[in-house]
């Protein structure tokens, strides 16, 4: 699993370890996924300490700060792309042959960003956009040998002095926890006849209709 010491990759982790999984919880110290040969790194590591793949969680992820449109540089943008999208591809399809042995399933840790239109994170909200096509396109490249399924969180690991806006925010009135997008890659991690799915985990913020303040 890459991202796997963030908050909600420490969560994934502990909870499909509750499942019966062993997990390879890789973060930024196992290699820089924005190039092709720290991903290939990782992957061959991870397959020969585990013995194999069964599952691969894409959860790395930078560039998830606000700044204004007209200041965004090529460094942000380059660091929004580069584990996000440009890793999420790399290390998938240096899995594949491992993932494809076990008729394996690959979750990518999406974001609601995707879907929605922030000017404040637009590099984030690209880079989202992009790996939750990678979803989609890989779902297609890879079956039916491989799963490919995403999840996209809302407001599941929030600094406290924004819990009442935030929550204010969702349908269900209450922000989420890590554990929430836990249990969603526990499902899809046993969902034998879902792929080129994502399952949306946020509260129901994406279907509100009234016009929020930019985040």
């Amino acid at each position: 699993m890459t991202g796997g010491t963030g908050r909600v990759g420490a969560a994934i982790v502990a909870r499909l370890e509750r499942d019966g999984w062993t997990v390879k919880a890789a973060g930024r110290a196992d290699g820089d996924l924005a190039q092709v040969g720290a991903a290939r790194a990782l992957v061959e590591r991870a397959a020969e300490e585990l013995g194999g793949l069964d599952l691969l969680v894409n959860a790395a992820g930078e560039g998830f700060a606000p700044k204004p449109f007209p200041e965004l540089t090529e460094a942000d943008w380059d660091a929004a792309f580069g584990a996000t999208a440009k890793g999420s591809f790399f290390v998938t399809q240096a899995a594949a042959p491992h993932l494809r042995k076990s008729r394996g399933c690959v979750v990518m840790i999406e974001d609601v960003a995707a879907y929605q239109p922030w000017p404040s994170f637009a590099a984030h909200c690209a880079a989202k956009a992009a790996q939750a096509m990678l979803t989609r396109v890989l779902a297609r490249a890879l079956a039916p040998e491989i799963r490919v399924c995403g999840v996209a969180p809302g407001a599941v690991a929030v600094e406290p002095e924004q819990e009442e806006r935030r929550a204010a925010e969702t349908l269900l009135g209450r922000v989420g926890s890590p554990d929430d997008v836990a249990a969603a890659v526990a499902y899809l991690a046993g969902a034998d006849f879902v792929t080129g799915s994502t399952l949306v985990v946020d509260g129901g913020r994406s279907l509100q209709s009234v016009v929020l303040r930019k985040p």
